[in-house]
């Protein structure tokens, strides 16, 4: 029996950056940005410091670490696997890694056709999660 593949996968720099940030700051999340002040970017707050609405969606978890998205932007992105990686630059002004001289960067590709039929075996989840 196969399980559905992750919506959202970290590489081993950014579980080391969540690491320090949680050690500074306590329990974080992720909102992906949909554009405006820092562009695309996925952004890291202290856990419940943005607010979450009914339409937002649950992507997964990123070694304990929720992560989310908007509605109208998952439509857009529902078939692609994010990645979130660390690369060296200012992070975005609202995220908490900005002046560490790292910030987040989503990475994607595209899911195969049969994990998208895997996929479409898995509820969405809408709203706040932890």
């Amino acid at each position: 029996m196969s399980t559905s593949p992750l919506r959202v996968c970290a590489t081993a720099a950014t579980l080391e950056l969540l690491q320090s940030l949680r050690a500074k700051h306590g329990d974080l999340m992720f909102f992906q940005s949909g554009g405006c002040c820092d562009g695309s970017s996925p952004m890291c707050y202290v856990r419940g410091e943005f607010q979450i609405g009914d339409a937002d969606v649950y992507l997964g978890d990123l070694d304990g670490t929720p992560f989310y998205m908007g509605a109208d932007q998952f439509e857009y992105w529902r078939h692609t696997q994010l990645t979130i990686d660390v690369v060296t630059g200012n992070g975005g002004m609202f995220s908490l890694e900005n002046g560490s001289g790292k910030r987040f960067l989503t990475r994607s590709r595209l899911f195969s056709d049969e994990e998208c039929d895997q996929l479409a075996l898995t509820p969405v989840l809408c709203g706040l999660q932890y």
